[in-house]
């Protein structure tokens, strides 16, 4: 159990609070709150729910079982029988091939594959924190005591406006960095084709004889 997991309980009820008292009397025209929701789409209480839904334990382990694997077909593959013919020189080519395709190509995607799982955890973990400090901070404000029951109704809207605004400003900023995050991998993650056979005189549907005689 981390903050959020703490706070998003008692929290509910103070969002709850701040969604219908946005959702009934918005904001000022010039309120901070309005370009976050145009940018989440979102009320503060369905924003802190989907953080808290985001667990850093599915991707946590598989980072460390992608580099064992990655380490794995790093290894060399040892080396072609020692076959003899033009049959033996191109199965030699494609053996020569796959190999450099597993120990260089695949072995260094899920390398990527590890880091990019470790930046994402990297990221949930930041994420939470963020909006568990948010959350805190709100929740001690003089605007969360204006939206229970000792402030005057007539503050009530600016303060939920503010509220709203401090909570979504963590999520927005969570959201800024995800982006910074994925614009990072391009090319890193995409599917690595496999170059079978190097142009040479011998095919392999017309290799000819092979001789393992020796």
């Amino acid at each position: 159990m981390d903050a959020l997991d703490r706070l998003a309980g008692p929290a509910r009820d103070l969002l709850s609070r701040v969604d219908a008292a946005v959702a009934r009397t918005g904001a000022p025209p010039d309120h901070p709150l309005w370009p976050l929701v145009r940018r989440l789409g979102v009320l503060p209480g369905d924003a802190v729910a989907a953080v808290a839904a985001l667990r850093p334990g599915p991707l946590a382990g598989a980072g460390p079982v992608l580099r064992a694997l990655s380490n794995q077909y790093a290894q060399p593959g040892g080396t072609p029988p020692p076959w003899h013919g033009p049959a033996a020189e191109a199965f030699t080519a494609g053996w020569t091939a796959l190999s450099g395709y597993v120990e260089e190509g695949l072995s260094g995607r899920l390398a990527d594959t590890a880091s990019y799982a470790e930046a994402v955890v990297g990221w949930i973990g930041r994420t939470r924190l963020a909006v568990a400090r948010a959350l805190a901070a709100v929740m001690t404000s003089a605007e969360a005591v204006t939206m229970g029951s000792g402030g005057e109704p007539t503050q009530m809207p600016r303060a939920a406006a503010d509220i709203a605004a401090r909570v979504l400003g963590a999520v927005a900023d969570a959201y800024a960095q995800a982006d910074a995050l994925l614009a990072t991998w391009p090319g890193r993650l995409g599917e690595l084709p496999f170059r079978s056979l190097p142009a040479g005189p011998v095919a392999p549907g017309e290799a000819g004889p092979l001789d393992v005689s020796r």
